[in-house]
């Protein structure tokens, strides 16, 4: 499975052409298994302009499993993370972001992402990115 950051199905559901949007374009027709964390629904969600962007972002999204982000190990697992990352001098934003790392780090998962707060994580404990592992997908 590869998870999608909210921040890729965000630029997807506006038509914004990126590396990352092209990426998840080609999973698709690639049939990966690509899941929507319920944290990721709730940012998508939650940016929507109005009630038919809502409908429409919800119509699209339930196209993919969901999956559950924390739970209490994946919490003082992320809380864990965040101590190791501001130990080196980074600070993380967003508990959201640590969270979703965490899960993935925990369970390997690769996450397709386009929100640096999430290359410390990848850069100092093990998080896989889908852009990295996939570097000939434009």
């Amino acid at each position: 499975m590869i998870l999608i950051d909210s921040s890729v199905w965000i630029d997807r559901l506006r038509d914004h052409d990126t590396r990352q949007t092209r990426a998840l374009k080609s999973l698709i027709i690639a049939q990966q298994d690509i899941g929507v964390g319920d944290l990721m629904l709730i940012e998508v969600l939650q940016g929507t302009r109005d009630l038919r962007a809502y409908g429409l972002a919800k119509t699209h999204l339930a196209e993919f499993p969901h999956v559950q982000i924390s739970d209490h190990v994946i919490a003082e697992a992320a809380a864990r993370n965040f101590q190791t990352l501001r130990a080196r001098g980074i600070t993380v934003r967003k508990t959201i972001d640590t969270l979703i790392a965490t899960r993935c780090i925990l369970d390997d998962i690769p996450l397709l992402y386009s929100d640096r707060d999430f290359d410390p994580f990848v850069a100092h404990l093990g998080l896989r990115s889908v852009m990295d592992e996939h570097s000939g997908v434009n």
